[in-house]
C-alpha cells in the first residue's frame, strides 16, 4: 500500500475510532483545482514509533494537523506539493502560527503541524494553500480533548 495512504488511512482510522459520536473521521473539502483532506487529531494518538519517525511530540495537550492537497481532476494522481501556511485560534481569538513541515514519500506529499490545547477546547483553523497564481484559504474547527 502506498506510504501516503498508509498515513492518511491510520490517522483517518485513529480519529474515528476515537470519537464515540457519530463524525465523519475524513475531512476533505474542493478548493479550485485541488481536493484538500486534512485532520487535527490529539498527539497521543500517533504510535510512538510514528511520531519518532516524523519528530512529532506526543502530548495530551497537543494536537496534530495533517493536510494533503490532490488535483481534484486527476483521480489517482500524485499529491500536489504546494506552498501552505497558517494559524490556530482558540476560543478566546488568540492566534498561534502554524509551522508546517512537508513531508515527501515516493509520491506522497503530506504537511504537518502541531498546536497546544486545553481540554474540550474547539480550536478554528484558518490556512492558505498556493501554488503560482493559485490561492486557496481552507477554514474549519475541531474539537479537540485530553486522552
Amino acid at each position: 500500500m502506498h506510504k501516503l495512504s498508509s498515513w492518511l488511512m491510520l490517522s483517518f482510522i485513529i480519529a474515528g475510532a476515537v470519537f464515540a459520536a457519530p463524525v465523519h473521521a475524513e475531512q476533505s473539502k474542493r478548493l479550485g483545482p485541488w481536493e484538500v483532506h486534512y485532520n487535527a487529531f490529539n498527539s497521543t494518538l500517533l504510535r510512538p514509533e510514528m511520531a519518532r519517525q516524523y519528530q512529532l511530540e506526543r502530548s495530551n495537550t497537543t494536537a496534530t494537523l495533517n493536510i494533503v492537497v490532490l488535483a481534484a481532476e486527476k483521480p489517482g494522481k500524485p499529491a500536489q506539493q504546494v506552498s501552505i501556511k497558517g494559524y490556530v485560534m482558540n476560543p478566546l481569538s488568540m492566534q498561534t502560527p502554524l509551522d508546517f513541515r512537508e513531508v515527501v514519500e515516493g509520491d506522497a506529499v503530506y504537511y504537518l503541524a502541531q498546536t497546544s490545547f486545553t481540554n474540550l477546547e474547539t480550536l478554528r483553523f484558518f490556512i492558505t494553500i498556493s501554488k503560482g497564481d493559485e490561492i486557496q484559504e481552507l477554514r474549519f474547527s475541531e474539537e479537540l480533548w485530553r486522552n
